[in-house]
This record gives C-alpha cells, sequence and structure tokens, in this order.
C-alpha cells in the first residue's frame, strides 16, 4: 500500500485547516463582541469608555492598519509578478505598519492603567481590555509570522510554497483588518456616545 500522499492532497489538507483556524477565529471574537456588548454598561460608578478614549488617536491607529492591507495587497502583486524585492520592499513596509499599530494600542492601554483605568475595575473595562487586547495579540503573531516569511523569501525566494504560505498570511491579515474595523465601530464609536 502506497501511503504516500499526492501534492493536491496535501494542499487540501492545508487549506481546511487554515479555514477550519480563521472559523474558530470568528467564534472567538463573536464571544469577545458579545461579550462587550453585554458589560459596556457596566462601568462599576467608573466613566464610560468614550469618556477615556481619544477618537483621533484610534482613528490614526485604524488608519495604520487599512493600510498595512493596502501595502500587503501590493505585496502580493509583486508576488505574482515574481519580484521578490518588491514583496520584501512591500512586506518591510506593512510589518512597520502593523508594528505602529500595535505600539498605539500598547501605549493607549499604558495611558489608561497609568490614569487608573485598569481591567479589574469595572466589567466595561474588563470586556474591553480582552476584546482589543485579544485583536492586538492576533496581530502582533501575524506580524512574527510576516517577518519569518521574510526570512523564508531571502532564502528560498518565490516558489509555490511560498506563494501559498504567502497568501495564507495575507487572509489572516484581511480577516484581522475586518475584525478591527468592527472593534473601532462597536467599541470606539458606539462607546463614543
Amino acid at each position: 500500500m502506497n501511503y504516500h500522499k499526492h501534492p493536491s492532497s496535501s494542499d487540501t489538507t492545508d487549506i481546511f485547516g487554515f479555514w477550519i483556524y480563521i472559523l474558530s477565529d470568528c467564534v472567538l471574537f463573536a464571544i469577545l463582541f458579545a461579550t462587550f456588548a453585554v458589560l459596556r454598561d457596566n462601568v462599576y460608578g467608573g466613566p464610560r469608555l468614550g469618556e477615556l478614549t481619544s477618537l483621533p488617536y484610534i482613528f490614526s491607529e485604524t488608519m495604520l492598519l487599512l493600510l498595512s492591507s493596502l501595502t500587503y495587497g501590493l505585496a502580493m502583486l509583486a508576488l505574482y509578478k515574481k519580484n521578490c524585492t518588491a514583496v520584501l520592499r512591500w512586506l518591510g513596509v506593512t510589518f512597520l505598519l502593523g508594528l505602529g499599530f500595535v505600539g498605539m494600542e500598547v501605549n493607549e492601554f499604558v495611558h489608561l492603567c497609568q490614569e487608573g483605568h485598569r481591567w479589574q475595575n469595572s466589567a466595561s473595562l474588563s470586556s474591553f481590555f480582552t476584546l482589543v487586547g485579544t485583536h492586538g495579540l492576533h496581530v502582533s503573531l501575524g506580524l512574527v509570522w510576516m517577518l519569518v516569511l521574510m526570512i523564508q523569501l531571502l532564502v528560498f525566494r518565490i516558489t509555490p510554497f511560498m506563494q501559498r504560505r504567502l497568501t495564507y498570511l495575507g487572509l489572516f491579515w484581511t480577516f484581522l483588518d475586518l475584525v478591527w474595523i468592527f472593534v473601532f465601530t462597536l467599541v470606539y464609536l458606539m462607546g463614543a456616545h
């Protein structure tokens, strides 16, 4: 009996596994959004979230992440043209934009904590820190993934294997942007009122 898998069988398994992962993340974020929706008004006598955050700051943070999706798309266009140098350049720009986003998010959290607004102060802040922090953790892991792929591109150049990996990361990165649009809308915009 031949136990050697056909390459397309392995590809199918990879694709299926990736989509299962994305779906599990959808469930995770749906639970976190539902929790935030239920707990956002439970401030335990403290200020509402809208009083603690700066919309212009969060909007700048949002623009960094959305712009990083554009630059990732440019990296993918360069990938299809087999231009490894351009792929690495656009991935580098995407990495810096993503790093800027994470830095701004960490700065926001540190600023809130320094003012005494910690996760344990209220159910509202607890759900806020959990939701936004989980998204930030995902972006941070995406940045590590991106860095690894950039190193692999330097070593292996553009191969079908690398194209598939970069495609998966692109889908993951786009997913994170979509989640952030919901965070920005439901947490920050609706929380401002």
